[in-house]
Parts: structure tokens; C-alpha cells; sequence
């Protein structure tokens, strides 16, 4: 498996491995990306912002898929609760992270989240954060599994209650 910078004509498959999610989501009774987030256009910024990556196996075919980047998260400015790091300090953040409906349960996830942690070691950069739905208990156990740490809750831009969660990177 390698996980690299997606690019514009990755946009198709992405597009496929996020409905797969919203799909499994909505089989789920989760209201999370049922709204038609993400679009097309938050995906194809994001490739163009070189924060979008995709997974391929060894034959090149897409497993997975994720925005990553060490920009400040407006969001998470505020939260109910505390972050193990200071507001100012850099961190790595995860969001928009599916998995083909072909390829779950199969590590794919930990697998995302291990890359990006090592390239933030690399990067000499000490935390990673993320948010997820609250009824998303997938997420949440593997957030749990990989140590990262329940911090609070922040809120969307739209207003939407999301539970953070932050891991020091050692």
C-alpha cells in the first residue's frame, strides 16, 4: 500500500470512496455527510491545496482516501474542554478519511493514520487532532485503539457538534 498527494484525475475515485462512506453512514442512522458534504468542490480544493491523498495498493487500485494537513483548523479554536497542546502550537489534522466499501475492516484506516503520524514525526510536528460525529462509534473505537485522547467538543462552522479528540506524537 502507498499513500500520495491525490491529483485531478483521482477526483472520480475519490468521489466513489465518499459516497461508499456516506452510503455506510446513512446505513448507520448517522446524519454525518448526509447533507451532500463533502462536494465536489471542497474535494477537488483540497487536492489543489496538495492536502488531498489517496490509497492505492500494489496494482494501483484505491482503498482509501484523506484529507491531511499541519494548517491551524479554524474550528478547533474553540473547544468545550481542553487540548493537550496549546492553541498555538502546530499539529497534523485528519478530516474527509473513507475507505472503500471493498476494503473495510482490513486496517486501511490505521493504516492512514499511521503514515500521517510518521510524517509528522518527520516534520518534527508533536500532535495530531481530529473530530468525528458523535454517534460515528467506528471512528471513535479507532481513535481509541490508536491512543488518542477525548478532549471536548467543538462545533462546525455550520453549527454541527463534533467530539475532538488530539494524540501527542512521540
Amino acid at each position: 500500500m502507498k499513500l500520495i498527494k491525490s491529483r485531478k484525475e483521482n477526483l472520480p475515485q475519490i468521489i466513489q470512496i465518499i459516497k461508499d462512506a456516506q452510503d455506510l453512514l446513512a446505513s448507520q442512522n448517522i446524519d454525518q455527510w448526509q447533507n451532500g458534504y463533502p462536494t465536489k468542490s471542497i474535494l477537488l480544493k483540497d487536492i489543489q491545496d496538495l492536502q488531498s491523498y489517496i490509497l492505492l495498493n500494489a496494482k494501483g487500485l484505491p482503498l482509501a482516501t484523506a484529507m491531511f494537513s499541519t494548517k491551524i483548523e479554524p474550528t478547533y479554536s474553540k473547544i468545550d474542554g481542553g487540548w493537550m497542546t496549546p492553541d498555538q502550537t502546530q499539529y497534523g489534522v485528519i478530516h474527509r478519511m473513507a475507505v472503500s466499501k471493498n476494503y473495510r475492516r482490513k486496517g486501511i484506516a490505521k493504516y492512514i493514520f499511521n503514515t500521517c503520524e510518521t510524517m509528522l514525526k518527520t516534520s518534527q510536528i508533536k500532535s495530531m487532532r481530529i473530530d468525528t460525529h458523535e454517534q460515528n462509534h467506528g471512528m471513535r473505537t479507532l481513535l481509541k485503539t490508536l491512543n488518542y485522547n477525548y478532549c471536548g467538543v467543538i462545533y462546525l462552522e455550520n453549527g454541527d457538534k463534533r467530539l475532538a479528540y488530539e494524540k501527542l506524537i512521540q
